[in-house]
């Protein structure tokens, strides 16, 4: 039986409207251990961001159906997290809902607009880095001004990614953005510390989710390989032999968010079976 650790607390969570991706796993996590969780995605088709790569209001409400099926609290709401409006409803959203606002995970990411640096266009590197990095950055921003009003601490998980350590072939725009996350993750923490907010990172390795077999595939192609014989590959270059799964990387948030991790800021924990070591 899992400990009740976030008892009481709130929680806001970007990019969670997809099934079987992080996003969900994490309000899985949270709502088990106690949060309530408010459930966004972006809800819409926009430029670079296709109906078949995004949450849609649709999903957003399935996850939040099937949290309260698992007895959790749960409340949805649509959020492209480059609108600053947008945001700042959000966070208002959590606190109408819930009461107020303790917990942000910034998991909203693009991570299958994978283009030679040469042939990337402008306006799909201004995608990743929009919602990848100036995301995190809105969510941060108005999540900690809550927290701060409310004068009792908070955490803010940033879901950065092995490549936020190394670089990444054809992934020059997500490998930027993820690096650039791990900057902001110890900036806030230096600034936020003070109010008793931390400011953390998780750095994942490859997960198979919706979007990860959209990398997959790209990678296959690549090698000349069938996707079986490249995951192979992969879990052969991985200490603990196999990939990483959603509930590894939501596991690993909710420890963070957890008074266990009360002494933990500025930090980018690897969760990768030991492939990223550094």
């Amino acid at each position: 039986m899992t400990v009740a650790r976030l008892q009481g607390k709130v929680a806001l969570v970007t990019g969670a409207g997809r099934a079987g991706g992080l996003g969900e796993a994490i309000c899985l996590r949270l709502t088990t251990e106690g949060a309530a969780v408010l459930v966004t995605d972006i809800a819409a088709s926009k430029e670079n961001l296709p109906a078949d790569r995004t949450g849609s209001m649709d999903e957003i409400e399935r996850v939040v159906e099937r949290i309260v099926r698992h007895g959790g609290q749960a409340a949805g709401a649509a959020l492209d997290v480059r609108d600053e409006a947008q945001v700042i409803a959000a966070v208002a959203a959590a606190v109408t809902h819930f009461g107020g606002l303790d917990i942000v995970v910034n998991n909203a990411g693009v991570g299958y607009l994978m283009e030679p640096i040469v042939e990337m266009p402008l306006d799909r590197w201004q995608t990743v880095l929009g919602v990848n990095l100036t995301g995190a950055f809105l969510c941060s921003k108005h999540g900690a001004q809550q927290m701060i009003a409310q004068g009792r601490g908070g955490r803010i998980i940033n879901i950065a990614s092995v490549a936020a350590k190394s670089g990444s072939l054809h992934l020059a725009a997500y490998a930027a953005s993820k690096h650039g996350l791990i900057g902001l993750t110890r900036s806030a923490a230096i600034e936020l510390g003070a109010h008793g907010i931390t400011v953390n990172a998780v750095c994942p390795n490859h997960v198979t989710t919706q979007l990860g077999s959209v990398q997959n595939a790209y990678r296959a192609k690549q090698r000349g390989q069938t996707v079986d014989e490249y995951l192979a590959e992969m879990r052969g270059r991985i200490p603990l032999g196999r990939v990483g799964l959603a509930e590894d990387t939501a596991k690993a948030c909710a420890f963070l968010c957890s008074s266990e991790a009360s002494y933990v800021t500025g930090e980018a924990m690897n969760v990768s079976g030991g492939q990223e070591v550094h």
